[in-house]
C-alpha cells in the first residue's frame, strides 16, 4: 500500500552535546520518508533549489522512496539551524531560510493518485487541503502542524483537520490548539474537530493515542506507548518526523485499520523515532535493515508485555 508524503526536504546545521554537523539532508518529507520506506513502498512531495544534487536524491532512492514528485526550481534549497542545549527535547532556532519552499505549491503527479495512504506533513493548513482534495478517494489520513499554524491560521488549520483521520502532534501543541491545560481535554476537543485518533508525542517519554468513540472499534480508552531508553542522543531532529514515518508505515503494511493495528504502529514509530536521534541528521536511517528494526520492537514488547 503506497504512501504519498508530503512536506519539505531541507538542509539542517545542527549543535547539540555531541557536537556540530552543517548541511544535513533534513526536512519532514526526507525524515518520514526514510522511517516508513522500512514498512511499504512511499512516494514524495516536495521542493528544493539548485544546491540539491543527485547523491542528496539518491540517499531517498537507495531506500526505493519515488521520488518524482520532487518539484525543482530556482533558488536554494530550504535550510534551518538550531542547537540543543541542556533540554534535548526542544531546539533552539538559530535561522529559518525558506528560500524555495516559501512559494511551495504541491504538485501530485499522475501515478500518485492512486496512494491509498496520504501524510499531511508540516506545511501550511490551506496546501495540506488542497493535496487532500486532490487524493479525494484516499482511505486514509494522517497530518502534522506546528504552533506557527496554530497561531497565525486558526481557521485554514480547523478547516484543514476536517479532512484528517489522524492527527500527530506533540503535548504543547495539543493543548496549545484547544487552549486547554489537561491534555485528556485537550484530546477530546481535538477530535472533536474532525480527526478520529490523535496522537500525542511525549518526546522521550513516548507517545499517547486517543480516539474518537466509535472509530476504529468499540470504547474511548486511549492508549500510552513508552519511550526506549536511549544511551545517548546525539541528534534529536527529525524524531518526530520518522515517528510518524514508522507509525504510517507500519499502518500501510497491515491491509486493515483498527484499534490494535494503530495501537502497534505506535510501538513501530517509537523504533523508527529512536534509531533517528542516534546519528546526526538522516544517516541511521539510511542503513538500518529491517531485523534491526524487529529486534528493537521486540525489547518494547517485553518491556511493555505488548502482545
Amino acid at each position: 500500500m503506497s504512501i504519498l508524503a508530503v512536506g519539505s526536504i531541507a538542509f539542517d546545521t545542527v549543535a547539540t552535546p555531541s557536537g556540530r554537523a552543517q548541511d544535513l539532508l533534513g526536512g519532514s518529507a526526507t525524515y518520514f520518508a526514510l522511517a516508513a520506506s522500512y514498512f511499504t513502498q512511499v512516494r514524495i512531495v516536495a521542493v528544493v533549489g539548485e544546491d540539491f544534487a543527485d547523491q542528496h536524491e539518491k540517499v531517498l532512492k537507495n531506500r526505493g522512496v519515488d521520488t518524482r514528485g520532487i518539484q525543482h526550481a530556482k533558488g536554494k534549497t530550504f535550510r534551518w539551524g538550531g542547537q540543543y542545549l541542556d533540554n534535548l527535547n526542544e531546539a533552539k532556532t538559530e535561522y529559518t531560510e525558506l528560500n524555495v519552499f516559501e512559494k511551495f505549491q504541491p504538485q501530485i503527479p499522475e501515478p500518485y493518485l492512486d496512494s491509498r495512504f496520504l501524510f499531511l506533513g508540516n506545511i501550511h493548513p490551506a496546501l495540506q487541503a488542497a493535496v487532500r482534495f486532490k487524493l479525494d478517494g484516499v482511505p486514509f489520513t494522517g497530518g502534522d502542524t506546528m504552533n506557527f499554524w496554530i497561531q497565525r491560521t486558526p481557521k485554514e488549520l480547523a478547516e484543514t483537520l476536517k479532512l484528517m483521520n489522524v492527527l500527530l502532534i506533540n503535548d504543547a501543541e495539543a493543548k496549545m490548539l484547544t487552549n486547554e491545560k489537561s491534555l485528556p481535554r485537550a484530546a477530546r476537543k481535538v477530535l472533536a474537530m474532525g480527526p478520529e485518533a490523535l496522537v500525542v508525542k511525549h518526546g522521550e517519554y513516548g507517545a499517547t493515542i486517543f480516539f474518537r468513540e466509535g472509530a476504529f472499534g468499540i470504547g474511548t480508552h486511549p492508549f500510552r506507548a513508552p519511550a526506549l531508553p536511549i544511551e545517548e542522543v546525539i541528534d534529536p531532529t527529525g524524531a518526530g518526523d520518522s515517528f510518524a514515518g514508522g507509525f504510517m508505515g507500519y499502518i500501510a503494511s497491515q491491509g486493515q485499520l483498527n484499534r490494535e493495528v494503530l495501537k502497534r504502529a505506535l510501538f513501530y514509530g517509537g523504533v523508527m523515532g529512536s534509531f533517528a536521534v542516534e546519528r546526526f541528521g538522516t544517516e541511521r536511517l539510511q542503513w538500518l535493515t529491517r531485523q534491526e528494526i524487529d529486534a528493537r520492537f521486540q525489547i518494547f514488547r517485553e518491556l511493555t508485555h505488548l502482545e
